[in-house]
C-alpha cells in the first residue's frame, strides 16, 4: 500500500485536522504488513523498554522489562480482521512511529500500540500519528463512533497528554495482563504487582 501524507488524510471523510502548532515534518503513513514486523519490533522495543527507551518520555522501563511483543503476536496484529497496524515514516523513508487500531463492535475502536522513536518523541509526531489514526478509522469503520484506549494507572503524564488530545478517564479499571507480559517477557519482566489500566475514551 503506498504511503499516504498527513495533509492528505487531514481530509479524508470530508473533515480537516490542522497540523498542531510546532508540530514535526511531514509524515507519510501506510498500513504494515507482514515483512515489516521484524523492524516494527526494533521499534516498539526502543520505545517502551531498555535502556533505549529512556531516551524518551513515555518509557516503562521502571516497571516492566524483556519483550514487549513478539514476533508472532505482531505479525497476529497486522493480518487480523478488523484491525489495522498504521506506521508512519519520515520524508526520508525511515519508519519513526506506529499505532494499532482495533475494531470492538459496532461503534467502537480501540487505540493502542502506540510507539515514537524515544530519538524523536516531543517534536509533534505523536499528535500526527494519533489524529491519523482517528481519521482512517472515521474513514474506514462507518459507524464508529468513539475511540478507547487502555493506559497504565501510574503514567500520569501519559494520561495527561491524552487529555490535551480530547481524550477523559472513564473511570473503568482493567485487569493488567500479568499472565501474557510474564509469557513474552519473561518471569521477572514486572516490576509490581498492582498494576492496572485505566481507559480512556474519546467521541469520533
Amino acid at each position: 500500500m503506498a504511503a499516504t501524507s498527513v495533509k492528505a488524510a487531514a481530509t479524508t471523510n470530508g473533515t480537516t485536522s490542522p497540523p498542531p502548532t510546532g508540530a514535526a515534518a511531514a509524515l507519510n503513513f501506510r498500513l504494515a504488513v507482514e515483512s515489516d514486523a521484524p523492524q516494527l519490533i526494533v521499534l516498539v522495543q526502543s520505545a517502551y523498554r531498555g535502556a533505549a527507551s529512556r531516551q524518551g518520555w513515555t518509557t516503562e522501563a521502571d516497571l516492566l522489562s524483556g519483550n514487549r511483543i513478539d514476533l508472532d503476536g505482531l505479525v497476529t496484529k497486522i493480518t487480523a480482521p478488523d484491525s489495522a497496524v498504521i506506521l508512519a515514516f519520515s520524508t526520508s523513508g525511515e519508519m519513526v512511529a506506529c499505532c494499532e487500531v482495533v475494531k470492538n463492535g459496532d461503534d467502537v475502536a480501540y487505540f493502542g500500540m502506540f510507539a515514537v522513536d524515544p530519538t524523536k518523541q516531543a517534536g509533534g509526531i505523536g499528535r500526527q500519528v494519533l489524529g491519523y489514526a482517528e481519521e482512517w478509522v472515521r474513514a474506514q469503520w462507518q459507524g464508529v463512533a468513539k475511540m478507547e484506549m487502555t493506559v497504565i494507572f501510574t503514567r500520569k503524564e501519559l494520561i495527561a497528554w491524552y487529555g490535551r488530545r480530547g481524550y477523559r478517564t472513564t473511570g473503568e479499571r482493567r485487569e493488567f495482563p500479568y499472565e501474557e507480559i510474564r509469557k513474552i517477557g519473561g518471569k521477572d519482566s514486572v516490576g509490581r504487582e498492582d498494576l492496572w489500566f485505566e481507559v480512556l475514551e474519546k467521541d469520533l
